[in-house]
């Protein structure tokens, strides 16, 4: 497998996002519901944020991600005190072998989608990865979101929202953005991608940035900076 955008910065994405108190990922916490006993995989796990707090919740976990490096991470994490997770090095997009024929209560993905490239595919392996009536709940940065001067924002500052594809933070925005590239998409895309594969959206947060987030960036919250999603796999059967 090709070296991973992630892996150039995964000891700098490792330290600097590793809690799940953000607005974010409570809100796709709060979505999900209380995960004991569920199966969960959580795509573009990364170091294992999120799967780490989905385990200790009781869940039982599956985390992929094609960046090794990240992956490694996690399963030092995992080796340093167990939580019972399975970790995957490999593209989700490009239907591992290794998740076999397992089914899945619900899929998470927290802050990942806009790293994927081909969000089709990736829908498409959600999709085949849930049981019918799974749930399937994802956080990314809100599309509408313009950024400011010196907040990276979810299309390039020269572009604009229709403004769809792969881009770069200019150097006095995001680091994180500037090396490794966002996947701009409207929200229609993403929606309208998820129905073709059969997954329904249930329900929406656009949860407020911090205080704190607030008074460090002013005017930039003016416009909605996180959106947090819950869709539902459908539960019909196919014809035939």
């Amino acid at each position: 497998m090709p070296e991973a955008r992630y892996d150039a910065i995964a000891d700098f994405y490792a330290a600097a996002f590793d809690e799940v108190d953000d607005p974010a990922s409570t809100a796709l916490l709060d979505l999900l519901g209380p995960p004991a006993g569920l199966r969960v995989l959580d795509i573009a796990c990364g170091h294992g944020r999120i799967t780490r707090e989905l385990a200790r919740r009781g869940a039982d976990v599956v985390g992929i991600d094609i960046s090794a490096r990240l992956i490694a991470k996690a399963v030092a994490a995992e080796r340093d005190q167990p939580l019972g997770i399975r970790y995957l090095h490999a593209d989700v997009t490009a239907a591992p072998a290794d998740l076999g024929a397992v089914t899945f209560d619900a899929v998470t993905c927290n802050f990942g989608l806009s790293d994927i490239d081909n969000l089709d595919a990736a829908a498409a392996a959600v999709s085949g990865a849930l049981k019918p009536a799974g749930r399937f709940v994802f956080a990314i940065l809100h599309p509408c979101f313009p950024g400011a001067a010196d907040v990276a924002s979810s299309w390039p500052a020269t572009g604009s929202y229709y403004d769809e594809g792969l881009w770069t933070a200019g150097a006095a925005l995001s680091p994180l953005r500037r090396q490794v590239g966002s996947n701009h998409r409207m929200l229609s895309t993403y929606l309208n991608t998820f129905r073709r594969h059969d997954l329904w959206l249930d329900h929406v947060r656009e949860p407020a940035p911090t205080v704190r987030w607030s008074q460090q960036r002013p005017r930039a919250d003016r416009a909605p900076v996180y959106l947090a999603a819950r869709c539902l796999k459908s539960a019909r059967t196919p014809a035939g």
